[in-house]
């Protein structure tokens, strides 16, 4: 059970990011997970969103560059080896993970979401699913 991803591609200069989130939040949309890369030039915010069309059509409303991608979500406990431990099943089943990040959402700190990016969303849900482990959707991170 995939999720998509928003990419959003950012000049690297004093108040894109923030321009970004107002960008959002005047649109009523809310962040659920963030992460940031950086070179030179631009930075690459990934977004998971609660609502993947209203964010899009703004972003592009405000002329930002996005591009969607498909990403896996696993639930892990907020305990130490509980990233060690989703790890090990993508090692046992040869997948690579391209980048991951994660949020904790919520009051009970007891448990974190890992969102992962792998080269093969499908085969790769479908080898954590053999493995005994279910994907999440937006719905189950909220």
């Amino acid at each position: 059970m995939s999720m998509k991803q928003i990419s959003v591609f950012l000049e690297n200069k004093p108040g894109t990011l923030e321009r970004m989130t107002q960008t959002l939040a005047d649109g009523g949309v809310n962040l659920r997970a963030i992460s940031m890369a950086e070179s030179a030039d631009y930075g690459i915010a990934r977004i998971i969103v609660d609502d993947l069309i209203g964010a899009s059509t703004v972003l592009k409303d405000a002329d930002f560059v996005i591009s969607l991608t498909p990403v896996l979500a696993y639930e892990i406990p907020n305990e130490p080896g509980g990233l060690n431990k989703l790890l090990m099943r993508f090692t046992q089943a040869g997948i690579n993970i391209e980048y991951m990040y994660s949020c904790i959402i919520g009051d009970e700190e007891k448990r974190a979401y890992m969102i992962l990016r792998v080269a093969d969303t499908a085969a790769a849900e479908a080898a954590m699913t053999r493995a005994g482990l279910r994907s999440l959707d937006l719905e189950s991170i909220e």
